[in-house]
C-alpha cells in the first residue's frame, strides 16, 4: 500500500507514514498562478492500495480540491483501490435542511468524492453518524473516545470525573466516553435563549459541585458556547473544568476566548493543523490521532476487522 498526503495538514500524513513504517509517496500538490490545483505523482502506483490523506479544513474548498485532484490523479494512474482519509470532513455541519431552500451541503461533497473516483472513505468524529449514509461506498467513521479516555485516566484518573455533553445533543458521545471512565457521572450543559438578541442561559443538569468535570465535544469553532458552558459549570461548583475535542476548527478569536475563560485546558487532537496561535497558547493541549488512523489504514489494507478497535 502506499500513502499520498495533501497539504492540508502534512504532520498528521508524515506521522501516520511513520506508525506504518512507510515513506509518503513521491508526489507534488502545487498551485498555478491562477491557484489552480496540480497534482503530479513520481512514482508508480498500478494496482496499488493507496490511501489519500487530507483534512478538508480552512482552507476548505481549496483542500477539498486537492482531495478531489489527486484521488482523479490516482483513478487515471490505474492504482487498485482509492481509499479517502479525511480526518476532518469540513462540511459535515451542513447535514440537513436547516431551512427552507437550503442545501444539504455535506451530501454533495460525498458525491463528488465518489464521482471523483475514491473506492473508500475513512473520517474520524462525523459531526452526525448519518453522513455514512451519504456515501455510496465503504464508509469508516473512527471515533476519538479511545485516545481521549487513555489520556484522561492517565493525568486525571477517574476520582470525583464527571463527563459533561455541552448540549443535549452531544449526550451519545458523552456517555460513549463515561463508559470507557469506568462509568463517570454524566451531566448535560442546557442552553436556552427566550428571544432573539437575548444571552444564552445555561442550566445544568446533574449535580457537578466538588467534580472535575470533562467537556466533550467532536467541533470548537468560535469557542463560545463551550467557554460559556465551562464558566456555568465553575459557577455551579465545579473544581475544574477541562474541554476534549477531537476537531480544533478555532476560527477567528476562538484561541484568545480560550486563553481568557474558565477552562483550566483545551485539548484538541491533530486532525487539523493548529494554527501558530494555538499553538502557542497556554492552555491548548495537541493530542495525537495518527496511531489510530494508521492502525485503521493497516487493517483496511490487510481486509481485518476496524470496528474491533472500538471494542
Amino acid at each position: 500500500m502506499k500513502i499520498l498526503a495533501g497539504n492540508s495538514n502534512l504532520p498528521l500524513a508524515r506521522a501516520i507514514a511513520s506508525y506504518l513504517e512507510l515513506p509518503l509517496t513521491d508526489a507534488s500538490v502545487r498551485r498555478f498562478a491562477d491557484e489552480e490545483v496540480f497534482v503530479e505523482i513520481h512514482e508508480n502506483v498500478r494496482g496499488e492500495d493507496v490511501f489519500v490523506v487530507q483534512s478538508t479544513s480552512y482552507p476548505v474548498n481549496d483542500n477539498l480540491m486537492e482531495l478531489l485532484i489527486c484521488i482523479d490523479a490516482l483513478r487515471r494512474a490505474s492504482a487498485k483501490r482509492i481509499t479517502a482519509v479525511v480526518p476532518y470532513f469540513g462540511y459535515a455541519r451542513q447535514d440537513r435542511k436547516s431551512g427552507p431552500r437550503t442545501p444539504i451541503s455535506a451530501k454533495l461533497v460525498a458525491n463528488l468524492i465518489t464521482q471523483a473516483g475514491a473506492d473508500r472513505v475513512l473520517a474520524v468524529d462525523l459531526h452526525a453518524a448519518q453522513i455514512q449514509g451519504f456515501f455510496d461506498i465503504p464508509t469508516d467513521n473512527l471515533f476519538a473516545a479511545p485516545v481521549m479516555a487513555a489520556d484522561i485516566q492517565a493525568r486525571y484518573g477517574t476520582d470525583q470525573l464527571m463527563v459533561v455533553s455541552p448540549d443535549v445533543g452531544g449526550v451519545v458521545r458523552a456517555r460513549a466516553l463515561a463508559r470507557r471512565l469506568d462509568n463517570a457521572p454524566l451531566a448535560i450543559v442546557d442552553k436556552r435563549r427566550d428571544k432573539p438578541g437575548q444571552s444564552e442561559v445555561m442550566n445544568i443538569i446533574g449535580d457537578v459541585k466538588d467534580r472535575r468535570c470533562i467537556l466533550i465535544d467532536d467541533i470548537i469553532d468560535s469557542g463560545g458556547t463551550l467557554c460559556n458552558a465551562a464558566q456555568a459549570l465553575m459557577d455551579a461548583g465545579a473544581t475544574s473544568v477541562t474541554a476534549y475535542l477531537t476537531h480544533g476548527v478555532l476560527s477567528g478569536g476562538a484561541v484568545a476566548r480560550v486563553e481568557a475563560s474558565a477552562l483550566k485546558e483545551l485539548v484538541i487532537t491533530d486532525t487539523i493543523l493548529p494554527t501558530e496561535a494555538a499553538q502557542d497558547c497556554g492552555k491548548i493541549r495537541l493530542l495525537s490521532i495518527a496511531p489510530l488512523i494508521g492502525e485503521a489504514i493497516r487493517r483496511i489494507a490487510d481486509e481485518t476487522s476496524v470496528s474491533s478497535l472500538f471494542d
